[in-house]
């Protein structure tokens, strides 16, 4: 175990690490720290606060991961973060704590590519299969779903929900909530068209390519209003049997749109 941390570590004695987690040289692991089986805590990183890691994780140099929130509102309330299983978090990225303004939690599922610069803010939720791109700046109660390509130097609203597979381009302002298969670009935000490579990628079948297609035209092409376009992608159950959970997928979004949706 020792040959798996360096000398210049600083670890609490109370900190609950597995025996194969390996921490770099000159890093911090503070008191409520738990770290899972396999992962790798690089050089000058820092993890504190009520912080729980997944097994296999990767966490590279100079991040800092589970400081308090960048909100005056926060007291020192125990506050967490919870971090999945086998995901990658690169150089200089930085994960807050949750407030008790929200449900208390900052999470991170598993899977997950996280490139340098990264700032995940309090209270946000990002789910499983993510790839998020150098710079990407989340404010506080941001939720993305699974499967996601967010680009480079984007910046992501407060309260914003971004849904599964979608896709945001390089250097984009989202300050409303992107649905599930939609492409976004530019400042503010415009819907471009379906995203498909990603569900292609995942398998998707004919029929389900079809019908995002079909969706992405009648929530954005077919100059329908918002409860309008829901009602025609309620209708659209049915028709293609393996893409109901897709449909649903889209209504439980839209759902939930109180900030309204990316046009």
């Amino acid at each position: 175990m020792d040959s798996l941390r360096h000398p210049t570590a600083i670890i609490h004695p109370n900190a609950r690490l597995a025996d194969d987690v390996s921490v770099g040289p000159y890093s911090i692991i503070g008191e409520h720290v738990e770290i899972g089986a396999g992962s790798v805590i690089g050089p000058h990183v820092v993890v504190d606060g009520h912080t729980t890691i997944g097994k296999g994780n990767r966490i590279f140099q100079f991040s800092s991961i589970g400081e308090i929130p960048q909100d005056k509102k926060y007291k020192g309330e125990p506050t967490r973060l919870i971090i999945g299983d086998n995901n990658t978090i690169r150089e200089s990225c930085t994960l807050n704590l949750g407030t008790i303004q929200d449900g208390g939690v900052t999470s991170i599922g598993n899977d997950n590519w996280i490139m340098a610069y990264v700032h995940v803010a309090h209270d946000c939720h990002i789910a499983d299969h993510n790839v998020i791109a150098n710079s990407v700046q989340f404010a506080g109660h941001v939720t993305v779903g699974s499967h996601t390509l967010i680009g480079g130097m984007s910046g992501i609203h407060q309260f914003v929900r971004i849904g599964d597979f979608a896709m945001i381009g390089f250097q984009t302002r989202l300050s409303q909530d992107l649905p599930p298969f939609v492409t976004a670009v530019g400042n503010p935000a415009e819907a471009k068209g379906p995203h498909q490579e990603g569900p292609r990628r995942a398998g998707y079948s004919a029929q389900r390519l079809d019908m995002i297609k079909q969706m992405y035209r009648t929530l954005y092409r077919a100059g329908s209003s918002f409860d309008t376009a829901k009602k025609e992608i309620e209708a659209l159950r049915g028709q293609a049997t393996d893409a109901d959970a897709d449909i649903e997928n889209m209504l439980t979004f839209l759902s939930h749109a109180s900030r309204g949706i990316v046009r």
